[in-house]
């Protein structure tokens, strides 16, 4: 019984940090190599796809915009450019085109020379299942050692924890005002209850032997 509590206890530890992993944004240095769009056919993996840009039809397939880059160490990524909308995750992007033509700008092709951008996104990439992340903003770097500290991430699970915090003290107080009283009270009947039940049983079973001929008691 322990290892299932402890299964258990493992997997929604790794589903909850599963989703803030692909929702929460990330930023990666890169050199954009280029851009283009694309006709997709959307299948099984059309959760990991954004909905269609505000104003236009849904349906199976559509164009959706690329980013193409490379990153310090010389491995390939691409990002997809979709609009958030007012859907989830809650980026509320809506400038897709213009961070399309901004890439387009910010296009490095010179080795020699390189351009180095940062890309904050969301989502993952898995060349398996065709998942892209998700672009949010671009802007040019110093260079390819540039790093960032989290702040976002961090003040959003200060937050969080805060939150937390609140509704967890919230329910103490209203189980040690409210629940534990009304279960010590059923307790209390449920003691009561089996007191008279106890009695009458004894008075039964007196009752029973007179007629047995034993003496009462």
């Amino acid at each position: 019984m322990r290892y299932v509590k402890w299964t258990f206890i493992a997997t929604i530890a790794l589903l909850l940090f599963s989703f803030f992993h692909y929702t929460l944004p990330q930023k990666d240095v890169v050199r954009v190599v280029g851009t283009e769009n694309r006709r997709i056919d959307f299948g099984e993996n059309s959760f990991f796809w954004a909905s269609p840009d505000l104003g236009t039809a849904a349906g199976t397939s559509r164009d959706v915009r690329f980013i193409n880059a490379e990153r310090p160490n010389g491995k390939i990524i691409v990002y997809r450019n979709e609009d958030t909308g007012w859907g989830w995750p809650p980026y509320f992007k809506l400038d897709s085109s213009n961070l399309q033509a901004q890439s387009q700008a910010l296009v490095s092709t010179d080795r020699t020379a390189p351009a180095w951008v940062a890309i904050t996104h969301y989502g993952w990439r898995n060349e398996f299942f065709s998942i892209f992340p998700n672009a949010i903003s671009i802007r040019p770097v110093a260079g390819p050692d540039v790093t960032f500290f989290p702040w976002f991430n961090v003040v959003f699970f200060i937050f969080l924890a805060g939150v937390l915090a609140l509704f967890y003290r919230i329910w103490a107080q209203f189980r040690e005002r409210t629940i534990d009283p009304a279960m010590e009270s059923i307790g209390d009947t449920i003691d009561e209850v089996d007191a008279r039940a106890d009695s009458l049983w004894a008075r039964l079973k007196a009752w029973l032997a007179t007629w047995t001929g034993k003496p009462r008691r």
